[in-house]
């Protein structure tokens, strides 16, 4: 993480939270007391998206702190929970959907730990499973070299015994987490492609074998895991490229300690195709063979999604036949072409992955 500059809200009490992350960052932050100095310096960039990721924004969360995953009409969710822990990210995929969400993109850290206790007490009470991710607007672990977020997420998720926090991403950030007492409670996950995917499209992310490797060093260190194919992408030879990320994957960590894998295709905003072609001039990705969707998301025509989907199914099974794989955001007919089956009832899907979950992280089963 390479920031530039840095922003910070007038207001917030200089705690140890703030007097960490600035002395990590290296910078003396420019006191604002809104957020438009911070819009005028991103949107008077060439690229203001790319400007967006070496600009940073200390301020508070002034939404919800932990909210359900909105996910997509006629596509089956999960059921996921989103806790807002800040947004938008430093390194650069051309597929990243954040680049057309928000306007302009803003990369903030949302300071004040205290703020998230009282909403995470209220839904360890509950008599339910959550699982719960930071990593939906936000890579996870890009704010684990400068601040103290994620350890203390970890250390606060260890002490209770009905959720379970995921940490996303593309990262090898872990360095501070491998010695806390998670007590089983988070699952380090990655989101991984083919090693040409990553080259091409992926700037500033870690290579799949360091993501592996990483993945590994977690694993010995009693984390459970898990992998995240989302985005798929359709070019010649990706089956058998895909096959060999399977195979990288098995090679490093034992299917005992997966707790689910999650398989998604590429798919978009209209707008976001000529943010990819201005900003990614030599990536094909937008150009494949794609149909609106009933969501008015661009996707892959139904066969090609289904041919790709089976390949890597049936080779995730040679290596783990019993760890739960389940789709992001793909229709009956995926389901029961790909999966044999189709959770038709509402909450259904959520309901496999909490049993994953508390099969895996000592969860509280009676919550079932």
């Amino acid at each position: 993480m390479k920031i530039n500059r840095l922003f910070m809200d007038a207001n917030l009490p200089q705690d140890d939270e703030i007097q960490y992350l600035t002395e990590k960052v290296g910078l003396t932050p420019e006191m604002v007391t809104d957020s438009q100095p911070v819009y005028d310096a991103i949107n008077s960039a060439k690229d203001p998206i790319l400007a967006g990721k070496s600009i940073l924004y200390i301020t508070r969360n002034k939404g919800a702190v932990i909210r359900k995953c909105p996910g997509t009409s006629h596509y089956t969710c999960c059921d996921y929970t989103i806790l807002h822990t800040g947004t938008f990210c430093t390194m650069d995929c051309s597929y990243c959907i954040l680049q057309a969400y928000f306007h302009p993109p803003v990369l903030q850290y949302f300071a004040g730990q205290d703020t998230l206790i009282p909403p995470l007490k209220q839904t360890f009470s509950e008599n339910k499973i959550y699982r719960i991710g930071t990593g939906e607007y936000t890579d996870s672990l890009i704010w684990e070299k400068i601040s103290t977020g994620p350890k203390f997420l970890i250390e606060t998720f260890a002490k209770q015994s009905n959720s379970l926090l995921e940490l996303k991403t593309k990262t090898i950030n872990v360095d501070s987490l491998l010695d806390l007492d998670h007590n089983g409670k988070t699952v380090m996950a990655w989101s991984v492609n083919t090693p040409e995917i990553i080259r091409s499209d992926e700037r500033g992310t870690a290579a799949l074998t360091s993501r592996l490797e990483t993945a590994k060093i977690c694993e010995a260190k009693g984390y459970k895991l898990a992998f995240h194919f989302d985005p798929l992408v359709v070019y010649e030879g990706c089956e058998d490229a895909y096959k060999r990320v399977v195979h990288s994957i098995f090679s490093h960590v034992s299917p005992d300690n997966i707790v689910w894998i999650s398989i998604g295709s590429f798919r978009f905003m209209p707008p976001l195709k000529s943010i990819i072609e201005k900003r990614f001039p030599s990536s094909t990705i937008p150009y494949g063979e794609f149909i609106l969707g009933l969501d008015n998301k661009m996707r892959y025509f139904k066969p090609l999604r289904i041919h790709l989907y089976k390949t890597l199914i049936d080779t995730i099974r040679e290596y783990a036949p019993h760890v739960r794989v389940y789709f992001c955001m793909e229709d009956e007919e995926v389901w029961e072409k790909c999966m044999g089956f189709f959770p038709k009832k509402e909450g259904e899907l959520g309901h496999l992955l909490d049993r994953s979950a508390a099969a895996h992280c000592k969860l509280n089963t009676a919550f079932l």
